[in-house]
């Protein structure tokens, strides 16, 4: 897929040969949309054969153009002979998987596959792209894993696959899952992130490791210091997006840029997300014939299993309601929770607070060193701290399977974001709860959010009394937190950030120009 950026095109997908036998599909009238006249494909969508159109996907309009990428789209219990025929697999052995990749998939307690494993995994050991799209929890990450591995058991030299993550802790926990998958093949796993070592980690580079899991901006640098470790991904199968629409947004682009220029334009993409977004959209469009887009839902949704509430409190009242849920988690028999805040100021302010109150907690934020953000993730991971306050860089892809709990703290802008943050509790057919601090200028917020995900959420009914009882001493650990801000510099990093954000952006403008 060739997508034009300010400066040079780049290369997603790889441009598929036009002599490959393709599966006939029916072509249905798609939707009108407001892409570009000359964007407008065929598109075949699963709808129990009611033929009815749904997401468009684009073949170009030159007379040698590739026909329309292949697509099927899942709503509920309604899907095509074909998505019946996927569902009645019942187990890895059925998706053509090595016997050795099921018996991990066993040893794992990966019984069987969920819906984005039935339908992805075939597509991607036939050889095509695939753009999957499924709630949190739902076993993306194997969707696109197993079938890179089960390559890599037939050929297993050189780096077989590239996977990009948004976030240093999403790129870790990715290395950790392809390890253990990857076991019994002595699979060597190298995840290339910041703040750590670059020397090292480009050393690791140079021993072709079987599969990279990097965050792009150091994979980026560490090419950009070291033209030589292009040569690396000369050979690379597999691109990997994992919560591609954050990888593929502006942020990232001249990220890619660089590392897109390294790959191979034979190889196969992977991108998978818990939710659509208009790049995500646009590249699917310009994908050719060798594209699978897996939808199993339209818009934004959250799982079933989890219950969604909101307590509507002044602004001066989020500590006394966050202390209170907390002390309640043992009477409710929640394991974990995670407190979701909108700045680093906030989450580092919380964690002092809860320190004040004698409550264990731990931070996640930007703020932090990369060891630290490490160790506090490890220490909640394990249940040796039982709640988590974090900033959005916690929101993508972390799978923690004893967190009951999500509170956002601060509501977020965007319903996407919502969707992520909630996205880690519920997981894997589990319960869970979330609950919402929602003050008088959030609730447009909050109707927002509640119209994407198609629902009303109910009021989380507060003892007054109980929430008040301890209001001297969360005053006190307030004025104390703000004190120790100030006085361990916590303010002026803050604003050194806000400075240095302003710097590059000047950078770019007067790049740009």
């Amino acid at each position: 897929m060739e997508v034009d950026g300010e400066a040079r095109p780049f290369l997603l997908f790889s441009k598929p040969k036009s002599s490959r036998r393709t599966e006939p599909q029916p072509q249905v009238q798609s939707q009108p949309k407001p892409p570009k006249p000359d964007l407008s494909p065929a598109v075949q969508t699963d709808h129990g054969g009611s033929g009815d159109s749904d997401d468009s996907d684009d073949s170009g309009s030159d007379s040698d153009a590739d026909p329309a990428p292949t697509v099927e789209t899942d709503h509920g219990d309604t899907c095509s002979a074909d998505g019946a025929a996927a569902d009645a697999l019942a187990s890895f052995a059925d998706l053509g998987l090595s016997e050795w990749l099921v018996d991990v998939c066993t040893s794992l307690g990966m019984r069987r596959p969920t819906a984005v494993q039935r339908r992805c995994i075939p597509r991607a050991l036939a050889g095509e792209n695939v753009l999957g799209i499924a709630e949190t929890g739902s076993g993306k990450t194997a969707a696109f894993a197993l079938p890179i591995l089960h390559r890599l058991g037939e050929d297993p030299f050189g780096v077989a696959a590239l996977a990009l993550a948004p976030t240093r802790e999403l790129a870790a926990q990715l290395a950790e899952q392809f390890r253990a998958l990857g076991s019994p093949l002595g699979l060597r796993c190298l995840a290339a992130i910041g703040g750590f070592d670059s020397l090292a980690q480009a050393k690791g580079l140079a021993r072709r490791p079987h599969v990279v899991v990097a965050t792009p901006g150091r994979i980026a640098t560490l090419i950009k210091n070291d033209p030589d470790l292009a040569k690396v991904f000369a050979r690379t199968k597999f691109l990997v997006l994992d919560e591609a629409d954050r990888v593929v947004d502006a942020n990232f682009e001249e990220d890619l840029k660089v590392i897109f220029d390294c790959l191979p334009k034979k190889r196969q993409t992977f991108l998978f997300s818990a939710t659509m977004s208009d790049n995500l959209r646009s590249l699917l469009e310009l994908s050719g014939s060798k594209s699978y887009f897996f939808e199993a839902y339209e818009g934004f949704k959250t799982v079933e299993n989890l219950k969604q509430q909101y307590i509507h409190i002044p602004p001066d009242g989020k500590e006394l309601h966050l202390l209170y849920l907390l002390s309640k988690m043992k009477e409710d028999n929640i394991r974990s929770a995670i407190v979701f805040v909108s700045t680093c100021r906030t989450c580092q302010y919380l964690d002092f607070v809860l320190q004040e109150l004698g409550r264990p907690a731990v931070s996640l934020h930007s703020h932090k060193a990369q060891s630290q953000r490490l160790s506090a993730l490890h220490r909640f991971k394990s249940g040796q701290v039982p709640v988590l306050i974090a900033t959005d860089v916690a929101s993508r892809g972390l799978d923690i399977q004893t967190v009951d709990l999500v509170i956002n703290y601060d509501i977020p802008r965007f319903p996407r974001d919502y969707i992520h943050r909630v996205g880690r509790t519920a997981r894997a057919t589990r319960g869970g709860l979330s609950i919402s601090f929602v003050t008088q200028r959030d609730i447009c917020l909050l109707h927002e959010i509640e119209d994407d995900v198609g629902n009303r959420f109910d009021a989380y009914e507060c003892d007054d009394k109980e929430v008040t009882k301890d209001i001297t001493k969360v005053f006190k650990a307030r004025r104390l937190a703000n004190m120790r801000m100030a006085d361990e510099g916590h303010e002026d990093k803050v604003q050194d950030r806000k400075d240095q954000k302003k710097r590059d952006q000047a950078r770019k403008r007067k790049h740009d120009e």
